[in-house]
C-alpha cells in the first residue's frame, strides 16, 4: 500500500478536464481533452505531486446539467490512461460511487488498474448524492449508507491477495469466483470521502484515509477530532491518513481576478498558510490552481513544486 511520508505534509490534486461542474472548473476546460490530461499528470509527476484524482459519476440529470454539466470522465479508464504516461505519482479515484456497482466488477476494475500501474492506486469511495444515477442502475439510494459499508467490507476481500476471495453480507455474498491479475498491492488503501457524521464514521471504522468534502478550516480540527476519538473508541490502532481540500492556489501576483477566496502571494508565504493544516493533524492537502489555460496550470503547478513545497514542513 503506498505509505506517504509520516509526518510531513504531502500534496495531491484533483484533475482538470475529466469533470467540469461550475463550482470548480476554469473556462478553458470545455475545449480541452485528453492531451490536456496527458499534460497535466506528467507536470504532477515532475512537480512531487502525491497523487492525481478522477471524479465517479455515471450519467447526470437534466435537474443537475447546468451546475453539474455532463461531463465525467470514467475514473478507471482515465487514470488507467494516464498511468501509462506516469512514473511515480499515484493514482486516486476521489471518489468513486461504488455502490452503483456490483463490489466484483468494482474489483476487477480497480485491481487491474492497480496490477498495470504497478501498485500506484488510492481507492476513494463515497456514497454519492445523485438519486436518478442509483434509479438508472437499479441500486437503493435510500440505502446507500448501508450498502457502501458493506461494500467497502467486500472490497477489502476481493481486492486481497486471494484469488478466490469469499465474502457473505446482507446485499453481496460471492466465493469460489477467481478473479485475476491481483492487485499490485497487498491492500489497496480505501480512502473514505465526506464530511457528514455518517461519513466521518465510515472513515474512522472503515477507512484508511479521510477525505473531507469542503470544510472550512475552522471546522476541520473538531472533524479530525470526532475522526480519532471513534477510531479510539473501536479500537482501531492503524494510522488513518487525513486529507484537507484547501483555498484555491495562485502562486505569486496574478494581474488578473482570481476570486475573494483563491490564497495568492509569494511562495513562502503560501507555504506558511498552508502549514496550518498540517498543525491541524492533517497529512496530505488537494491542491487546486485558478488558471485562464493549460499553459499558465501548468507554470503554476511547477512553480508549486518548486518553490511552495519545500517549505510546507518547515
Amino acid at each position: 500500500m503506498p505509505i506517504l511520508p509520516n509526518g510531513r505534509l504531502v500534496y495531491g490534486m484533483q484533475l482538470p478536464v475529466q469533470s467540469q461542474s461550475t463550482m470548480y472548473a476554469e473556462g478553458w476546460e470545455a475545449d480541452a481533452g485528453p492531451r490536456e490530461l496527458v499534460e497535466v499528470a506528467r507536470a504532477a509527476d515532475r512537480a512531487g505531486f502525491a497523487y492525481v484524482a478522477s471524479c465517479d459519476h455515471v450519467a447526470i440529470p437534466r435537474r443537475l446539467a447546468g451546475p453539474m454539466s455532463t461531463i465525467w470522465y470514467d475514473p478507471v479508464a482515465t487514470l488507467s490512461h494516464l498511468a501509462a504516461v506516469t512514473e511515480r505519482v499515484l493514482l486516486m479515484s476521489h471518489v468513486a460511487v461504488v455502490g452503483l456497482r456490483h463490489p466484483l466488477i468494482t474489483a476487477k476494475q480497480y485491481a487491474t488498474l492497480d496490477h498495470l500501474s504497478g501498485g500506484r492506486l488510492i481507492l476513494g469511495v463515497g456514497a454519492g448524492h445523485v438519486r436518478e444515477e442509483f434509479d438508472a442502475v437499479g441500486a437503493d439510494f435510500a440505502r446507500r449508507g448501508p450498502v457502501l459499508d458493506e461494500t467497502i467490507d467486500a472490497l477489502r476481500v476481493a481486492l486481497g491477495p486471494e484469488e478466490y476471495p469469499a465474502f457473505h453480507g446482507e446485499h453481496f455474498s460471492f466465493d469460489g469466483l477467481g478473479q485475476r491479475p491481483r492487485p499490485a498491492q497487498r491492500r489497496v488503501p480505501v480512502w473514505v470521502g465526506g464530511s457528514s457524521p455518517a461519513a466521518v464514521r465510515r472513515a474512522a471504522l472503515r477507512g484508511d484515509g479521510w477525505l473531507p468534502q469542503g470544510d472550512p478550516r475552522d471546522r476541520l480540527p473538531a472533524q479530525i477530532g470526532r475522526l480519532r476519538e471513534l477510531r479510539e473508541q473501536a479500537g482501531v490502532d492503524e494510522p488513518i491518513t487525513v486529507g484537507a481540500i484547501t483555498e484555491a492556489l495562485y502562486v505569486g501576483e496574478p494581474g488578473w481576478e482570481t476570486g475573494r477566496r483563491t490564497l495568492t502571494g509569494k511562495p513562502e508565504a503560501l507555504a506558511e498558510s498552508l502549514r496550518a493544516y498540517r498543525a491541524m493533524g492533517v497529512d496530505q492537502i488537494q491542491v487546486r490552481f485558478r488558471s485562464r489555460g493549460c499553459d499558465e496550470l501548468l507554470d503554476q503547478m511547477a512553480a508549486f513544486g518548486a518553490e511552495v513545497a519545500p517549505h510546507l514542513n518547515d
